[in-house]
């Protein structure tokens, strides 16, 4: 992992997220995606109806990880690795105040990492929205293509990214 830190007095950390963090999670992720509904008109959109209960089941069946300053959660992703060896990657949020510092990016890499050590894991996958260019911008810079496009409705195309997890070893020389 790099060592960048935030530009902030206080470094972040990142570990993997415990069940009490889960009501942090969830209001993160709901701040995080307030955005997103806005940008498609669309307030029901899982991330914004998903329950406590049901994040902390999700976490418990998968790997998270969250981003700290002090002891405030202030990023987090998550995923889970499928019996074809996919690992599908979700919820890369960060707090809206903390981004642009390159935290996305240090998450992404961390469950990457996390994931790559499983020798089940052959591919990475994730999807945004057809509209989320920052999104887009972060996994295209990161080796993900754009591999399907599902129209949610008349304002929202889900995108899925992809990219083969073999990929790792030589990703920095290319």
């Amino acid at each position: 992992m790099s060592g960048r830190r935030a530009h902030m007095g206080m470094s972040v950390t990142i570990s993997a997220a415990r069940a009490q963090d889960a009501e942090q999670i969830l209001k993160l992720q709901y701040l995080c995606y307030q955005s997103e509904a806005e940008l498609y008109g669309d307030y029901a959109i899982e991330p914004l109806t998903q329950s406590l209960d049901d994040l902390r089941a999700e976490i418990g069946r998968g790997h998270a990880l969250v981003a700290r300053l002090g002891d405030e959660v202030i990023a987090s992703v998550r995923g889970t690795v499928d019996e074809d060896g996919t690992a599908r990657i979700a919820k890369l949020i960060v707090h809206p105040r903390m981004q642009r510092h390159g935290l996305g990016g240090r998450l992404l890499d961390a469950i990457e990492a996390h994931f790559a050590a499983e020798p089940s894991a052959r591919r990475f996958q994730l999807f945004t929205g057809h509209r989320s260019e920052g999104n887009l911008r972060l996994y295209r810079s990161r080796g993900y293509v754009p591999v399907a496009r599902e129209e949610l409705g008349p304002r929202h195309t889900l995108v899925t990214l992809e990219k083969e997890a073999e990929a790792r070893a030589y990703a920095a020389s290319a």
